[in-house]
């Protein structure tokens, strides 16, 4: 049954590739909008650069490499201005983030779930990327009615994952996992300006990029955006800047 399942949307992807011809990864989000009925996908390659988290953690670094709508681009966006959410709990487990009601979730992400409520999504599933033990990013899809996934529509997104894995591993030619630049994505640049705020502050960081955190938080800012006026200059931080 499962080897059938699989056949049958590679079959889907191979005709999908035939008629408009795109990356892997971006075929796989496209198919899991048809057949795991979400109202987006997206998918995310992570890497072990220095990024840390609220709590002081070192967290992975992240490049989006396609979206399927604004929404789900957003929420890939908040995830990392925040610090929290369903594909950093995915990568970090090496399993599925399932979430039929996102709005019961306020406890474990209190400062995501509001926000990516207001996007638009009321469930999120989060797939992790993974080869072995090897992990490489995460396949995340949204709803935005609540409701959790039936068990063929998992198994579709397990096999469209484990798909999608290949696809990234086949981008990835020629580039090391610890290497993102090749990402055509804004979020690289936010540890080009973490740097020049920890210069600018004299801390460290994991302390700086709080620092950028807070500032885009309390602006309604994403931290990219924050990280590209830090790069481009137009903004530079100080200790009696106010809302830090």
């Amino acid at each position: 049954m499962v080897q059938n399942r699989r056949q049958w949307l590679l079959d889907l992807l191979a005709a999908d590739l035939a008629n408009t011809p795109a990356s892997m990864v971006a075929l796989v989000c496209e198919r899991c909008v048809l057949e795991v009925s979400v109202s987006g996908a997206g998918a995310t390659v992570l890497s072990h650069l220095p990024v840390f988290g609220g709590g002081g953690e070192a967290q992975p670094s992240r490049g989006l490499v396609y979206s399927t709508n604004v929404v789900s681009a957003g929420l890939e966006d908040l995830q990392l201005t925040v610090g929290e959410g369903p594909c950093l709990d995915a990568f970090a487990s090496g399993g599925p983030v399932l979430v039929a009601d996102l709005a019961a979730e306020r406890t474990r992400w209190p400062a995501f779930t509001p926000a990516a409520c207001e996007l638009g999504a009321a469930a999120v599933f989060s797939f992790p990327l993974q080869i072995g033990v090897a992990r490489l990013g995460s396949l995340d899809l949204y709803r935005d009615v609540p409701g959790p996934l039936t068990r063929l529509e998992l198994a579709d997104a397990l096999i469209l994952s484990d798909v999608a894995t290949d696809g990234v591993v086949a981008d990835l030619d020629g580039h090391s996992t610890e290497d993102v630049s090749w990402l055509a994505d804004p979020h690289l640049q936010v540890h080009q300006a973490a740097g020049m705020v920890q210069v600018q502050l004299g801390v460290s960081t994991d302390l700086a990029l709080l620092r950028m955190r807070g500032y885009a938080f309390t602006r309604g800012m994403t931290l990219a955006e924050v990280a590209g006026q830090v790069v481009a200059r137009s903004l530079r931080f100080s200790h009696d800047m106010d809302g830090q």
